[in-house]
């Protein structure tokens, strides 16, 4: 089989990655997640030592589910002291819909805390493949109508609330927007979508480009998204709540900032969202970054990319919030 040309990764971003020495198998089956789930907790630092010694305080809070669905873990984290009025971001996670907790990427979180002094709220959705569509977003949703109905009592200005996920966060991210925009609220004033999962079908070039290299490649994408969907994937009967790159129609949504990088598999998908978001009359802040595999930023935190990354999300939210 011929080797596919792709762009080259980043040198100090393929440094990091040659010195990772835990990666996901390059096959997984259902048998082997609780394993994976293990190891992966491992390497990520408690939510404690990811905020350090900022002013920040945070909360844990079991909100209810929507129709009888189980109760929603969340945590609120707060400038110290708490504000009023203050900007929010509603967070979802990462993990590829059968991975990570609410604390995954709160490093970034309790950065904007303290930068902005933004109230941030991130969610516990149930993951698959044991909780399938539409469990998940779902659940996002739940949470997102919760923190805008609770905004005054959690110290957020509800005209200045944002959604923001990475990866598969940044998908349900998308999809929790499209649910908004239908179910006619909550409002939002943004969304940010990080390296976002939005297409099940995985048939860009770039998903071809990236099978077996970087940190989240089409055969792990696959079984994400086999995962969330089981035998609906690829089909027609896939919702846009659950593959955000199906939407035919993205008119009346928020403006957004969508970041991705010129060597991963979302490469494609993202820029595709992007474009057809423009075409609908939406803003949105496309970000290509050169030459970082998925989810850069966290593992080569020191380098340039990275840093011009985070600094770029962090600008956006500040002229979003005014």
């Amino acid at each position: 089989m011929p080797v596919i040309p792709r762009p080259p990764f980043d040198p100090e971003c393929e440094a990091a990655l040659s010195q990772l020495t835990v990666r996901l198998p390059s096959t997984v089956t259902d048998d082997m997640i609780p394993a994976i789930r293990e190891g992966a907790a491992a390497l990520f630092p408690s939510v404690e030592s990811s905020i350090g010694d900022r002013p920040v305080d945070i909360e844990h809070r079991t909100i209810p589910g929507a129709g009888g669905a189980p109760g929603i873990d969340i945590s609120i984290m707060y400038p110290r002291g708490k504000s009023s009025g203050a900007p929010g971001v509603y967070f979802i996670h990462g993990g590829g819909m059968f991975l990570g907790d609410r604390f995954l990427g709160a490093e970034q979180l309790a950065g904007w805390v303290d930068a902005l002094g933004v109230v941030v709220v991130t969610v516990e959705y149930r993951l698959a493949p044991e909780n399938p569509d539409p469990a998940p977003v779902e659940d996002c949703y739940s949470g997102l109508v919760w923190t805008a109905a609770n905004a005054t009592e959690i110290g957020i200005d509800a005209t200045r609330l944002v959604i923001a996920g990475e990866s598969a966060g940044g998908g349900l991210a998308a999809g929790t927007a499209l649910l908004a925009r239908d179910r006619g609220g909550p409002a939002l004033a943004g969304q940010m979508l990080i390296a976002p999962m939005l297409d099940d079908r995985n048939n860009t070039f770039s998903s071809e480009q990236f099978d077996g290299v970087g940190l989240w490649d089409r055969r792990i994408n696959l079984f994400g998204w086999k995962a969330l969907l089981g035998e609906r994937l690829g089909t027609e009967s896939v919702s846009h709540y659950a593959s955000p790159a199906r939407a035919d129609d993205l008119s009346g949504l928020p403006p957004a900032f969508i970041d991705v990088s010129s060597t991963e598999t979302f490469r494609d998908e993202s820029v595709a969202y992007a474009t057809k978001m423009w075409a609908a009359g939406i803003q949105a802040e496309l970000h290509v970054w050169p030459g970082g595999f998925h989810g850069f930023d966290n593992v080569a935190p020191t380098a340039r990319i990275s840093i011009e990354a985070r600094a770029a999300r962090t600008a956006w939210l500040r002229r979003i919030f005014g």
